[in-house]
């Protein structure tokens, strides 16, 4: 399960002192409390820097006012873009739904919360400045989770780091600039279990890091529960490595050698020694153990065969009822259903 370090290519500083047009995509799900102070924060952001920009709504099914705002907020903006998915597809393909309908030749992908401040990108365009393809902001602490999500996390990445076919940064969520060719690069993916941490670090390019404080939500609450975040750690390690399907072939060959001496260790002692009480106990908790290393390996199995059956299918990633895209820039109304 050791992995081969990954060494990325150097960085050649750009000409441009800024993107000709950055797109800020922003995924959302029931964010109506914070959508218009998004909006005025982004705007302040970019006219301190004097960056040409749009933002790009998705709006992932949201069950509240959040379309209605985006739709009202557009009209006063001209630089606004939304995708509004035919249902709620979930956070990472909302945000590939974003990737595929941004056009800047820089895209910073942030949350509608404001936990990630906008003034952070002008440090990413210093960054993209330098020749990065990909800046991305590490948190210093996280100070809003509690120790047993902050556990949870530590034990998550470790496992990762060394499990996982390339390095995905601990303490990084998805706020990170990536280049036109970074962008099209992670769009070119179109693998429907999608752990979108580890496709940004899998595509490579010239990375560079920075470090923010991750401010408290600006308003409502969190849409993550410890189940999904359970099942998108499954969702990361199983898209990242089979490291865990062969786990289960050691486990499995593991087993069978200690059943082996077990069964010669009876065998002699009832062939020496006799063995006048059955071990009725033993016999229970050896059939219970191998039941469970069994059912084990077996669900192992089995979550990867779910991802190759929904992969042969090869259904679009998702549908979107009616995309409006953004006054700015060059004409790219059309989103990517399905490569």
């Amino acid at each position: 399960m050791s992995k081969r370090k990954t060494t990325l290519p150097a960085a050649t500083p750009r000409a441009e002192a800024r993107p000709k047009l950055l797109s800020v995509v922003c995924p959302a799900y029931n964010e109506s409390e914070n959508l218009a102070t998004f909006v005025a924060s982004v705007e302040a952001a970019m006219r301190a820097i004097a960056q040409p920009y749009e933002i790009v709504f998705v709006n992932d099914g949201s069950s509240d006012s959040t379309l209605e705002l985006m739709m009202r907020l557009r009209k006063t903006h001209g630089r606004i873009a939304i995708v509004d998915l035919s249902r709620n597809f979930g956070k990472e393909i909302a945000t590939t739904a974003g990737l595929d309908l941004a056009k800047g030749d820089a895209v910073v992908v942030i949350d509608a919360d404001l936990q990630d401040p906008p003034e952070v990108i002008a440090e990413m365009i210093a960054g993209w400045r330098e020749g990065y393809d990909v800046v991305y902001a590490r948190r210093r602490e996280r100070n809003g989770d509690g120790p047993v999500k902050r556990l949870t996390a530590t034990l998550f990445y470790k496992l990762i780091h060394r499990v996982g076919a390339v390095d995905v940064p601990e303490n990084v969520g998805d706020f990170r600039l990536m280049s036109r060719k970074a962008v099209d690069a992670v769009c070119s993916m179109r693998e429907h279990h999608r752990f979108m941490k580890g496709i940004f670090a899998w595509i490579g390019f010239p990375s560079k890091e920075i470090l923010y404080d991750r401010a408290p939500r600006a308003a409502g609450t969190t849409k993550w529960n410890y189940w999904r975040l359970w099942n998108l750690s499954i969702e990361g390690i199983t898209s990242s490595t089979l490291a865990p399907l062969k786990v289960s072939t050691y486990f499995g060959f593991a087993t069978a050698l200690t059943a082996f001496l077990a069964g010669a260790f009876f065998i002699l002692k009832t062939l020496f020694f006799g063995d006048p009480v059955p071990g009725f106990p033993t016999l229970v908790v050896i059939v219970l153990f191998l039941g469970g290393i069994q059912l084990m390996v077996l669900g192992v199995i089995g979550e990867y065969l779910g991802r190759v059956f929904n992969e042969t299918k090869q259904r679009p990633l998702y549908f979107a009822t009616e995309v409006y895209p953004s006054d700015i820039g060059a004409d790219r109304t059309s989103v990517r259903q399905a490569v």
